[in-house]
């Protein structure tokens, strides 16, 4: 009978396993720890508040996203609100001095400058605040989507020991009868043990009043065993809001003013009963006059004419 021949191993298979991989097999509390390690949240980066004077907050990343040019127009240019603007301009202006100062929903007919004003006020206030003797830091202006409502506690923790003065701003806030996101906007703005932070004030644009739709606060009064405590669970987030501003839809002179605002500003060679016109005739086949129609003219009105519209006039 033939002999079998004991191969003698080779070079590679003889050398013992080197590495992270060995390490980890021969100590299962190295191995336990890699796990957790993996499983452990991101370390979330401190932002670098000096990139820019406004940020968008993103959930996914918790991360503060600088923006180096915000879409926005002077405050000049918005007419038909100026007992609104001339209140919230005290209160952001009181809040950038260190003063106490209240929340702000800004509610109300659509395309009437709600969120035009809250971007123009920050401006606003921040040039006045660089024109002063006090050297103060400029506000920092961070928006958040509707849809991350739910991580606004994450973006307070992170901006909650800064030495700048925030306005946290929700464009279009509003809730579905499903919704339970609106409990931690809650918590943050008045009723949880931090509650909110000195250096942040938090303003919301809507055009539901109580930031629930008429139906859905009707539903609940139909169907809930205690309508009186469903409703006011759900109306009660408007109530974290010190501050009410009411947007209206406007008069045709008021829309014209807009309109003419606009023309002047971006000198527009055009004017007079044509200008007038023209712009009601708009305004009509949109089926509303408001300042964003009268936008939407001036910039179909430019493009006819050959101007172009920049922020220098």
């Amino acid at each position: 009978m033939a002999k079998r021949v004991k191969k003698s191993p080779s070079k590679a298979s003889s050398l013992p396993r080197r590495g992270r991989n060995s390490s980890l097999a021969k100590d299962p509390g190295a191995r336990i720890a890699a796990a957790l390690e993996r499983l452990a949240p991101p370390v979330v980066a401190t932002p670098d508040l000096e990139a820019a004077d406004a940020f968008v907050w993103h959930s996914p990343a918790h991360r503060l996203a600088p923006v180096a040019r915000v879409n926005r127009i002077d405050i000049s240019l918005l007419k038909g609100i100026e007992r609104v603007r001339d209140l919230l301009i005290e209160n952001t202006e009181r809040f950038a001095r260190g003063l106490p100062a209240n929340n702000a929903l800004l509610w109300g007919a659509r395309g009437m400058g709600k969120s035009s004003l809250v971007k123009a006020v920050h401006a606003a206030v921040n040039a006045a605040g660089a024109r002063s003797a006090r050297n103060r830091l400029p506000l920092k202006l961070v928006e958040i989507h509707r849809e991350d409502i739910e991580s606004l506690p994450d973006l307070m923790a992170l901006i909650r020991g800064a030495v700048h003065r925030f306005i946290v701003f929700c464009d279009d806030l509003s809730f579905e009868a499903e919704d339970t996101s609106y409990k931690s906007l809650k918590a943050v703005l008045e009723g949880g043990i931090e509650g909110r932070p000195a250096n942040v004030v938090f303003y919301a644009t809507s055009n539901r009043r109580h930031l629930m739709a008429r139906d859905m606060v009707e539903n609940e009064r139909a169907t809930a065993i205690n309508p009186g405590e469903a409703v006011e669970e759900k109306i009660s987030l408007s109530d974290r809001f010190g501050l009410w501003l009411g947007f209206h839809r406007c008069s045709q002179d008021e829309y014209l003013a807009m309109v003419e605002g606009y023309v002047a500003h971006y000198r527009i060679a055009f004017g007079g009963e044509p200008l007038a016109r023209e712009a009601l005739e708009w305004a009509t086949t949109r089926g509303a006059r408001s300042g964003r129609v009268a936008w939407q003219y001036v910039q179909d009105l430019a493009g006819r004419l050959g101007v172009r519209m920049t922020d220098d006039g």
